[in-house]
């Protein structure tokens, strides 16, 4: 069988996380109301939030901005998918990598251009329609991003004499996400760990590729 190249392969990862991303937010959104929560289990759970920032429901600058720099960053690595669609010296394991991270940064630009026109908001315990009558809760860029996947894996209170949080209660893990946040974090943690060689530039690959070559001439023995 022939082997997809780098360009196919990319394209369909992206295409396969942008689907599930936005079947599983449009779902949230149309099914639950805002700040509803379903327990699967003690430790995960379905909690529908929004919000104007990064991953994890981080703040970034102005809402603008954050979207077009999202835009630019998929184009960027768009046309780098597309640099390296049939070079076959490049892992397979890398090209997902960068393909994840695109697609979960356009899962995200996706609910930030549309969601504000194709959505309502109305308060809870209504839900939220999808292509209201009355038009969206937002213009185009401005819409908020869909989270719903909620781990609090483990949680206590804070023994009174720790200084500071002292009393406070602790749940580890907070941040409430959503698929393509997950592509993007996962995704960008194997490629620090494992693909950095990538990373690097032409120039520091060869250094490094003659420093690891021996150098037959000096080490020849004269006759």
């Amino acid at each position: 069988m022939k082997r997809l190249s780098n360009g196919c392969f990319a394209a369909i990862l992206i295409a396969a996380v942008i689907i599930i991303d936005q079947a599983v937010k449009i779902w949230v959104k149309t099914h639950f109301y805002y700040g509803e929560e379903f327990e699967i289990t003690s430790w995960f759970r379905l909690l529908f939030i929004e919000n104007n920032g990064m991953a994890f429901g981080m703040e970034f600058g102005s809402k603008m901005l954050l979207t077009w720099f999202r835009i630019i960053a998929v184009i960027a690595f768009c046309y780098y998918l597309f640099k390296i669609r049939h070079r076959s010296d490049i892992s397979r394991g890398y090209v997902a990598c960068v393909a994840l991270i695109t697609a979960g940064a356009l899962g995200n630009v996706l609910d930030c251009i549309a969601y504000g026109m194709i959505f309502d908001a109305p308060l809870p315990p209504d839900v939220a329609q999808l292509f209201p009558e009355a038009g969206g809760y937002a213009s185009a860029f401005n819409g908020r991003v869909v989270d719903m996947f909620y781990f609090p894996l483990v949680e206590w209170n804070w023994p009174e004499w720790v200084p500071k949080i002292g009393g406070d209660h602790f749940i580890f893990f907070q941040p409430v996400f959503n698929v393509a946040d997950a592509a993007l974090s996962v995704s960008v943690i194997v490629l620090i760990l494992f693909y950095r060689r990538f990373l690097a530039p032409d120039d520091a690959k060869e250094a490094d590729d003659d420093q690891s070559t021996p150098d037959d001439d000096a080490n020849s023995t004269p006759a």
